[in-house]
């Protein structure tokens, strides 16, 4: 049995008496145990497998769940436990009760929803404030309905934006003919799917004696409700409001703090004897998130036995000495990469950290942030260099001219043909020294069904980019007398020749980098990269978005110069990023995680990296977002308690991209790392 193995706190709370149960586990304290207990406990008693029901945050979570109730009983015993997220038990109850369900993904009725928001006029609204776009209404849709809110979609978006209440009943306009077409085609996103379920649920009864529920402080109202539709006779929810860190997602901290209050006969229970971490990463961490509001009353507790070190803080002077020194570190520690993690806030922090562990050959897997490595900025950096490497490269060059304006793949091949054939089977000799004159474009005969004929291709002069500016070399260029290059065309084209006439004859991968990240051809991409980041779901430009956007890239541009500092041979450094890129970013390696993607997992060697006042708490994110200080310090605290026996915290005191002083996190102090205060606004 399951419950030979727990703890006086894990067995009282398995085995507790049918009711209200809310269960209290803190980081590290057998949560999984403790349910997978719960679920044999009832088994035991008599109760059937088909009348529970587990709820979890992910899929993952309840097969893991359901497979080690298998080893203690037969596993089609266990399989008959009805367990999964919200979304799947949903579908899966709904299915059987015979309901037709067409479920749609998001993006797909984005589309639908995008054609009804175009028939509207807004012009009608002398408002200075631009109406949203349709995916962002059906974003705030979504946080409306999670929230069930006892206001109309109108009168609630009004709330949120005062500016967009003059919008307010043409939004709910579109949102009921939104409604109806997909009733009529029974289209369902996933918030659908709840909400048909808590109806279903108010007109059948459907009963379980027992419900038990994990991650209870990420549920939110709309997920909570359906909890309380059920006919049960019993609720288990496992929990911990210190590690509640979904707000931005719609999950809403009172739903477990309040519990004691809700329900009658409630009772709570504690499991605070931690069994991952050691006493000083655990006095580090209540220290901390003491400073938060005490619903329930608890404290971690060691139960591990031996000598560790002591949490370290690192203070280094600059952001790249601070992820430079973290890779050397890495690479003499003796712990193996795989029980290594890099715990970040904020996804640029991985950049510098996986760009210098890939300098030293370390291998290592990133989740919670695109790699710095499949960034389309440095994809096109690495593009623009092996085009000089390899002129023949047809992919490089449509990767590179995908960013001009109005070029799609086909016309990109269209153009590295022209070159290919002026060069005489070399697209750089092609841009810069065409050997003939003729128009590259005309294919002659061209076989149709309905007969033979010349394909034409509109020919217009080049010198119609006269007053643009461009050397008269260029003008020359035969691949100018296409009709469909117009003159940002052109002024793209001439940014590919500046170019490659100025970095063509350099051997030194440093060399190259830099005219690569000084050319006006890349200062074009960077600026079409940072306006598409920074335009708002309205089609409006958040100017400071953009210029953050700008600065991220230069910074990345930076790193991948740092990269080329072991190398002397410009092959030998482009091979080494092309052909070992993938492995030392996937499969094993140094853990590269962002804070919600650690939640649940333990390391025995743990760096917590960038802890700057406003990047660490993030002040941005929290003022955006709806956040506040209390959950990023739950942030804090869930980054603490993944360590098991080693911790570093590390910041750093200046920025050479931005140009800006940081002073150290809060936290720090909070933690007792730093003595003296910090002034915050």
């Amino acid at each position: 049995m399951p419950l030979s193995n727990l703890n006086e706190e894990q067995y009282t709370a398995a085995t507790a008496s049918y009711g209200n149960n809310l269960i209290i586990a803190s980081a590290g304290t057998g949560k999984t145990s403790t349910i997978v207990a719960r679920i044999g406990y009832l088994l035991s008693k008599g109760v059937k497998p088909e009348d529970l029901l587990l709820l979890t945050f992910t899929n993952k979570a309840s097969a893991e769940m359901v497979e080690r109730v298998g080893r203690y009983f037969d596993a089609r015993v266990a399989k008959k436990i009805q367990s999964g997220t919200f979304h799947a038990i949903s579908y899966k109850l709904l299915k059987k009760s015979g309901r037709k369900i067409v479920l749609k993904q998001p993006k797909e009725l984005k589309l639908v929803l995008k054609s009804i928001h175009e028939k509207r006029n807004f012009s009608y609204f002398d408002v200075k404030t631009p109406p949203y776009s349709a995916g962002h209404l059906y974003d705030m849709h979504s946080l409306y309905q999670n929230k069930v809110c006892d206001i109309s979609f109108g009168q609630w978006m009004a709330e949120q934006n005062p500016d967009h209440a003059p919008y307010q009943d043409i939004y709910e306009d579109i949102y009921d003919e939104f409604k109806d077409l997909k009733h009529r085609f029974g289209y369902v996103d996933f918030n659908d799917l709840l909400i048909d379920f808590k109806e279903y649920l108010q007109e059948n009864s459907v009963k379980f004696q027992e419900i038990l529920v994990d991650e209870y402080q990420d549920t939110n109202q709309l997920q909570g409700s359906l909890i309380d539709g059920f006919d049960r006779e019993s609720l288990f929810c496992v929990g911990d409001y210190d590690q509640s860190i979904y707000g931005f997602n719609g999950a809403d901290i009172n739903i477990i703090g309040s519990f004691a209050d809700r329900f009658d006969g409630a009772k709570v229970f504690s499991l605070n004897k931690n069994y991952r971490s050691s006493g000083q990463i655990l006095s580090l961490a209540n220290r901390v998130i003491e400073k938060n509001p005490r619903i329930y009353p608890k404290k971690l507790e060691v139960t591990r036995e031996g000598n560790f070190p002591p949490p370290k803080l690192m203070i280094f002077a600059e952001l790249f000495d601070q992820y430079s020194a973290i890779a050397q570190k890495i690479k003499t520690s003796k712990t193996p990469h795989e029980d290594i993690s890099v715990i970040f806030r904020n996804n640029a922090s991985a950049d510098g950290i996986e760009a210098h562990l890939r300098e030293l050959g370390i291998g290592c897997k990133r989740k919670g942030g695109t790699s710095f490595f499949d960034t389309r900025e440095v994809k096109a950096m690495l593009d623009m260099f092996t085009i000089l490497i390899n002129p023949r490269d047809l992919m490089s060059f449509i990767h590179i001219f995908e960013y001009a304006k109005g070029v799609g793949g086909v016309f990109a091949k269209d153009l590295f043909d022209a070159l290919y054939k002026v060069g005489d089977g070399n697209i750089l000799e092609g841009i810069m020294n065409p050997k003939e004159k003729k128009n590259p474009f005309k294919r002659g005969i061209v076989n149709h069904q309905l007969g033979l004929f010349d394909e034409i291709i509109e020919e217009e002069s080049a010198a119609r980019f006269k007053k643009i500016g461009f050397e008269d070399k260029f003008l020359k260029n035969p691949i100018l007398k296409h009709s469909k290059i117009n003159k940002d065309l052109a002024t793209y084209l001439h940014a590919f020749y500046l170019y490659v006439n100025s970095t063509i004859f350099l051997e030194s991968p440093s060399q190259i980098v830099r005219n690569i990240t000084n050319s006006e051809l890349f200062r074009l991409i960077a600026e079409r990269l940072a306006t598409k980041r920074a335009t708002l779901k309205d089609g409006t430009i958040d100017e400071e978005a953009k210029k953050e956007a700008l600065i991220n890239i230069k910074r990345k541009a930076m790193l991948l110069q740092d990269l080329t500092k072991p190398y002397k041979d410009k092959y030998r450094f482009i091979n080494a990023l092309t052909l070992g890129g993938g492995e030392l970013s996937e499969g094993e390696g140094v853990n590269l995680l962002s804070i919600h993607a650690s939640k649940g997992l333990e390391f025995k060697e743990v760096y917590i990296v960038d802890l700057m006042d406003g990047r660490f708490p993030n002040r941005k994110l929290m003022s955006k977002n709806g956040g506040n200080i209390e959950e990023e310090r739950r942030l804090f605290y869930v980054a603490l308690t993944r360590a098991k026996d080693i911790l570093y915290l590390s910041f750093a005191k200046y920025d050479r991209v931005k140009k800006i002083d940081y002073i150290h996190s809060p936290f720090l102090v909070e933690a007792g790392m730093i003595k003296e205060a910090v002034v915050t606004t």
